[in-house]
């Protein structure tokens, strides 16, 4: 079977070890293994998805359990690339969101010093059928949108599925080009565009209401999705289908998710998901991501698609550490349960 393959940066985090914890006196701080582009995979390979991880490592021992931990996840890891001195870092304050107590260490890391030419394209995509990224990649360094585009040009010729996920990172790009200048000449090669109105606005430049947020309602949100995806598909032909996701938490600690699907020139919505509490924010986008690619690479109709795009982000918030565990019987139960 043709694989997925899933390219960006890994990184890992550092946030301090939960209260509740025994041997958190003795153990302040807890490792776990991130990147939102490893996070797909790995969901991914959870579901039985044949996928693959590219990125670039130093060579060294912590290098060699990273690509144990990868393997022992069912990814296949033959297209990572060695060379650098050093892994991404970031910390993250337990529990807070990602706009919030969130601190990256990622300068002179062996993924941001990559150059078009390092990675041989034809080899790396000869088994693949879908090719996967973030705007987070993009964001670092002009050399590193560069190979973005070598990459998924390279994956176009070969008539490769292409998807982005619009991750919008202001404290990343820092080089001195906007968004709306890098993003677009890449997303014009995707077929699937997956974020939410306002990075949309951010990395692509489409319209936004600013005063959505005094509506309130999920109808209008929804609709705002549905025009926000088709000026993207207008703009940008060769898309197909946009997903945008919905996460707000109110002053009494209740967190409501709902997403859309818009394909086909017809939106699909999924349930309103509600909680009180949330255990880890931490790669909830990067789990929808992978149950949209995990629809679309089975054939599932778009209600299906997603349905369960939304029940796997929406499980993930209730998981430890950046990647989900859950299976598809898992995901499948949520789903059902918030119809």
């Amino acid at each position: 079977m043709k694989k997925v393959l899933c390219f960006g940066e890994l990184l890992l985090r550092v946030s301090p070890s939960p209260a509740d914890d025994s041997l958190s006196e003795k153990n302040p701080f807890t490792l776990y293994m991130g990147g939102a582009e490893a996070n797909t995979a790995t969901a991914l390979a959870g579901w039985n998805v044949p996928v693959k991880y590219c990125t670039v490592l130093p060579d060294n021992f912590m290098t060699r359990h990273v690509i144990d931990y990868l393997e022992f996840q069912g990814i296949f890891t033959s297209s990572i690339l060695f060379g650098g001195n050093r892994i991404g870092v970031y910390y993250l304050e337990r529990g807070a969101d990602l706009k919030g107590s969130m601190v990256y260490d990622r300068d002179h890391s062996s993924f941001s010093e990559l150059k078009r030419g390092m990675i041989d394209w034809d080899k790396v995509l000869r088994d693949v059928s879908w090719f996967n990224f973030t705007a987070i990649s993009p964001a670092l360094n002009e050399r590193v949108a560069d190979v973005c585009l070598e990459a998924i040009e390279a994956a176009s010729k070969k008539g490769i599925t292409i998807s982005c996920d619009l991750n919008y990172r202001s404290r990343l790009w820092k080089y001195g080009k906007e968004p709306v200048e890098i993003m677009p000449k890449l997303i014009e090669h995707c077929d699937v565009v997956m974020g939410n109105i306002w990075s949309a606005n951010s990395l692509l430049g489409t319209t936004i209401d600013e005063n959505i947020h005094f509506k309130g309602k999920r109808e209008d949100y929804f609709a705002h999705a549905e025009l926000t995806s088709k000026e993207i598909i207008q703009k940008f032909p060769k898309v197909k289908s946009v997903a945008n996701t919905f996460r707000f938490d109110s002053d009494a600690n209740e967190l409501k998710y709902f997403t859309s699907l818009y394909t086909n020139n017809q939106s699909f919505n999924s349930a309103e998901f509600k909680c009180e509490g949330v255990v880890d924010r931490s790669g909830s986008g990067d789990c929808f991501m992978a149950g949209l690619i995990y629809g679309f690479y089975n054939h599932h109709q778009p209600q299906d698609i997603i349905n369960y795009a939304a029940a796997a982000a929406f499980g993930k918030l209730q998981e430890q550490g950046d990647a989900t565990g859950q299976d598809i019987l898992t995901v499948k139960k949520g789903s059902k349960e918030n119809k």
